[in-house]
């Protein structure tokens, strides 16, 4: 029972985390536009980020149960997987560096699960499908995501505000402020329900996993009668879990993550309430639909992206190349290092004799 407190608590640590390093996703372009300062924005995100986290399971199912093959995931796989996690998220934060919390959790908990399973790679599933035909697996789930929702913001955001600008070209800049400035407080609130909607589920599907993997190892088996909900006999997303991370990741945001705010809002391009507008509408419509079909998408890459192609349709030299190119390495980056930091934190356990 301690070993799953502990599991737990790292869980929570890692929502809270999220919760602040991922701000950025969501009130960025708002503050950097003016229209709210960074209190009332970070109020307005927490807000709607706890909603969204209200919002269905099924991101929680892929990474619970639809990446590694669970019968070598333990307690202390978990536990590893949440640490390497958090150490990148803790330093990629410090460096101001918008980098993905969910790759973070995936590459820890896969680098953790190949040890776990003395390198068996087979332990990951790569591409298969669910009873209900629907593809799952790294492949579909994570690593094309990748590549084309990166693809998608950019494009999505340039095509958007060049409509938008065909449109906007004949009012003065004092109306186009004035009319999109009340406009990106929807943006800005549908993005924090779509960063919710998506990045909460991600800690739940790991609680999820643990209270599965605990229950398969009889962790369980002598609570008291009022413990009971710990156990569950398959895999399931329980209600207390839902609203526990709800709460954690509207807390975490409510903290701020001024660093990465402020690389995203103000140093990689100068933007007006109509581009913040544009970028908020694109990104929070990808992790929307990603988040109804199950897909742990990088709310981080959706909205950097969005970002660039708006300031790319702006003015191709709007956008500080140099500053894209050190958050672009940090994508590249996050998803073989935790899946290192993992499999080393893994292996450091197992030798002191935690299995």
């Amino acid at each position: 029972m301690t070993i799953f407190l502990i599991v737990l608590f790292a869980a929570l640590v890692f929502e809270y985390i999220n919760g602040f390093h991922d701000a950025a996703n969501a009130i960025a372009t708002v503050v950097s536009t003016k229209v709210l300062t960074p209190r009332q924005a970070i109020m307005l995100a927490a807000f709607f980020n706890l909603l969204g986290a209200l919002m269905g399971t099924a991101v929680a199912s892929t990474i619970g149960k639809g990446l590694v093959d669970t019968s070598y995931v333990t307690m202390i796989t978990i536990f590893s997987g949440l640490m390497g996690a958090i150490i990148w998220n803790l330093l990629t934060w410090w460096l101001g560096l918008p980098s993905s919390s969910s790759h973070a959790l995936i590459g820890g908990l896969c680098g953790a699960a190949l040890a776990s399973a003395k390198d068996d790679w087979g332990v990951m599933t790569w591409a298969a499908v669910d009873a209900k035909g629907a593809a799952i697996g790294l492949w579909p789930k994570v690593v094309l995501p990748m590549i084309t929702s990166p693809l998608i913001g950019f494009a999505g955001g340039a095509i958007l505000m060049f409509l938008l600008m065909t449109i906007i070209h004949r009012f003065t800049p004092r109306t186009v402020n004035g009319v999109f400035g009340k406009l990106q407080l929807v943006s800005a609130a549908f993005m924090g329900h779509s960063h919710g909607s998506n990045d909460a589920q991600k800690t739940m599907g790991i609680i999820a996993l643990a209270l599965f993997t605990g229950t398969k190892a009889g962790v369980f088996e002598n609570l008291p009668a009022w413990a009971a909900f710990l156990r569950t006999p398959k895999f399931e997303v329980h209600q207390w879990v839902v609203i526990t991370c709800a709460i954690v990741m509207a807390a975490g945001t409510a903290a701020g993550g001024w660093r990465i705010i402020r690389t995203m809002g103000h140093k990689m391009v100068r933007l007006q309430p109509v581009h913040g507008f544009a970028a908020e509408t694109t990104a929070a419509a990808i992790i929307h639909f990603a988040s109804t079909v199950g897909i742990p998408l990088s709310t981080t890459h959706a909205i950097s992206t969005s970002i660039m192609g708006v300031g790319a349709v702006k003015r191709f030299g709007a956008v500080k190349w140099g500053v894209v190119e050190r958050i672009i390495w940090a994508w590249v980056l996050t998803l073989p290092v935790c899946g290192l930091l993992g499999y080393g934190i893994e292996k450091i356990c197992v030798a002191l004799g935690y299995k």
